[in-house]
This record gives structure tokens, C-alpha cells and sequence, in this order.
């Protein structure tokens, strides 16, 4: 195997073994922990290789950090707007939903991904405010 391979595969098997959706740098350092000589550029080099091999998913988050996931299959997220984490949302995909779009303002499109926006439970729990007993 060439270096190209081992590094690609690298950051494929520390992609699927990462929990949730994660960041490039949340992968590189999981990675540079065990193999502290590999670049951040490598490992996005090789973030967008995969994501191009349509091995991962990149999911794009407005104002924040791109997140990557090992679900390929077409799905809906929910982002935390406290924590900022990204969780898969239970539902069916509509496909070609994007037919549906009266004006596309001359775009030719070719697909659509939906992320909705909430508070996660525990992000929920912080907020509710601790009970004082009456004295």
C-alpha cells in the first residue's frame, strides 16, 4: 500500500469509529494522538477524497464547521442551537423534493439537505432553572 492509501484509510476507519458527526479537526486530532508526523492538510486532503468516493458525508453547517459522517444514505439533521451538536432526525428522506420549487432562480438543481434547528434534551435541562425549597 502506498502512503496515500494508508492515510486515506487512516482517516476512514478514524471517521467510522468517532461517534455522532464530527469536525475535520475533532478527526485530525483523534488521529494525531496515534500518529502525531500527519498534517492537518492530509487529513483534509483526504476528507474530501473520501466524501468525493462517496465513502463519508459531509454535511455543511451555515456559521459553523463542516461535520462528517459515516452514513452516506440521504438523511435529515438537527442541530442544537446551545451545544452546536448534530444528531440524525428520525424520518423518511422525500426524494426530489426540490421539484417542488416554484422559482429556482435559474439553478439547475441536484438534490437538497435539510437541517433543522432546536435545543437538545440535555442542553433543555441545563436551562430549566433548579427548584428552591420554601423555607
Amino acid at each position: 500500500m502506498n502512503r496515500n492509501t494508508i492515510q486515506c484509510t487512516l482517516v476512514l476507519e478514524t471517521v467510522n469509529k468517532l461517534p455522532g458527526h464530527v469536525t475535520a479537526d475533532e478527526i485530525y486530532e483523534a488521529i494525531a494522538k496515534e500518529h502525531p508526523t500527519i498534517s492537518r492538510a492530509t487529513v483534509y486532503r483526504n476528507l474530501n477524497r473520501l466524501c468525493q468516493m462517496g465513502k463519508i458525508r459531509r454535511i455543511e453547517i451555515p456559521g459553523g464547521a463542516d461535520r462528517f459522517e459515516r452514513w452516506c444514505h440521504p438523511h435529515y439533521h438537527i442541530k442544537c442551537e446551545v451545544c452546536g451538536r448534530i444528531f440524525d432526525v428520525d424520518m423518511e428522506y422525500i426524494p426530489h423534493l426540490e421539484d417542488k420549487i416554484r422559482d429556482t432562480h435559474g439553478f439547475e438543481l441536484t438534490g437538497h439537505d435539510i437541517l433543522f434547528t432546536g435545543i437538545c434534551p440535555q442542553c433543555r435541562e441545563k436551562q430549566v432553572p433548579e427548584k428552591t425549597e420554601d423555607r
